[in-house]
């Protein structure tokens, strides 16, 4: 990944644009944008470290070993199961140390059980097989675009996600540089939402094409664009939540607090709470002690009769399974623990609801992302 000379910068100071009842200003600073680069191919692991996983292609597949000679054909529209043997892999009536399929003409392979465009490798890994999807990363977006966001929202919501999303996936590519097999995986718990074709639609195809090569960077290198369905009125500072110091990914204002989804109530009876932390003991009490400048909870004591246990940070939030941290606790009058929350994800980055609400009201998808990850320049990407 490089960036080229001509950058567009993102430098939005907020300043006289109306949002309802909210102001939110911006100033755009509009530099030459150099020509978009070549693609940049994915590698997406779409089963990880299994004894076996269905593929084939819709139409003729050609089947290559790890040397690129042809083995053969799968026939169009027929699933066969690769499977693991020691040394290898087999396929049909091949055996090989690792296998390509490769669909002709215009064809999609299938993994699993959905369909993707590009190519499948399988290969065996320490735990079994690994099916990757080499896919370029304009197809690839195609579908998240379609798994991260409704395709019925607002296009300029949907170029904001596109953009946030490609330059997600190759900060991961990036990362995982000394990965041999794959970049990034297609769950949304570590990664984006890739379902293949089936989450595509006219809408995605629009809005990623007309993003086409435009990634986010901070002093000429790619950011951590991460983003969540909403914060439910002020995203967070990055070192309240993973106490890392990304200078982009700073709290701002949002516009999601009217969104139903990000308003929640959970509540937790004794018995629950407690096989939760069964090291605890009976648990009696759930006490927030220390709080983000925008209340969410950064520290959660949980007292039992056995002992205290503390959750710090993501902690609070994936061990009890909240929507996220910002809540508040109260204690019902059966003992149960009522929390009383908004927001949807960890509050980082861009709010997808947020965005939503913001383009309905005319703000561009350049604005949009200025607004949410701070000080950071649109530029061109380059494969290498």
């Amino acid at each position: 990944m490089t960036s080229m000379k001509f950058q567009l910068y993102l430098g939005f100071l907020f300043s006289q644009i109306k949002v309802r009842h909210w102001w939110v200003s911006v100033l755009l600073w509009i530099a030459l944008v150099a020509p978009a680069q070549a693609s940049v191919i994915l590698r997406v692991a779409i089963e990880r470290g299994v004894n076996q996983v269905k593929v084939g292609s819709s139409t003729t597949g050609i089947v290559k070993d790890s040397t690129g000679r042809t083995l053969g054909q799968l026939p169009a529209m027929s699933a066969y199961y690769a499977q693991a043997i020691p040394g290898g892999v087999a396929l049909d009536k091949w055996q090989s140390g690792l296998f390509w399929i490769e669909p002709t003409g215009k064809g999609f392979v299938y993994i699993g059980d959905r369909w993707y465009r590009g190519r499948t490798l399988v290969v065996p890994t320490e735990k079994g097989l690994t099916a990757v999807n080499w896919v370029d990363d304009q197809e690839y977006l195609y579908s998240v675009l379609g798994g991260e966001m409704d395709a019925s929202w607002p296009q300029e919501a949907l170029k904001a996600q596109a953009i946030a999303a490609r330059t997600y996936a190759l900060y991961e590519r990036e990362k995982q540089r000394n990965n041999p097999v794959y970049d990034l995986g297609n769950t949304p718990d570590r990664w984006q939402i890739y379902k293949g074709v089936i989450s595509e639609a006219p809408a995605t195809y629009a809005a990623v094409d007309s993003t086409l090569g435009q990634v986010l960077t901070y002093k000429n290198r790619i950011i951590l664009s991460v983003f969540h369905a909403c914060s439910g009125g002020h995203t967070e500072n990055v070192e309240d939540v993973w106490g890392s110091s990304e200078p982009y990914l700073r709290a701002v204002q949002d516009y999601d607090q009217n969104i139903r989804e990000c308003n929640w109530v959970k509540t937790f009876s004794p018995t629950e709470i407690s096989a939760k932390f069964p090291e605890m003991g009976s648990v009696t009490a759930m006490i927030p002690e220390t709080y983000s400048p925008f209340r969410s909870v950064k520290v959660l004591k949980i007292v039992g009769n056995r002992g205290t246990k503390v959750l710090q940070g993501e902690q609070v939030r994936t061990a009890l399974k909240l929507k996220s941290t910002r809540f508040t606790v109260t204690k019902g009058a059966d003992g149960s623990f009522v929390l009383q929350g908004l927001g949807y994800g960890h509050a980082l980055g861009m709010s997808q609801w947020g965005a939503y609400n913001l383009a309905r009201q005319g703000v561009n998808h350049l604005q949009i992302l200025g607004h949410y990850y701070q000080g950071v320049a649109l530029t061109p990407i380059q494969a290498k």
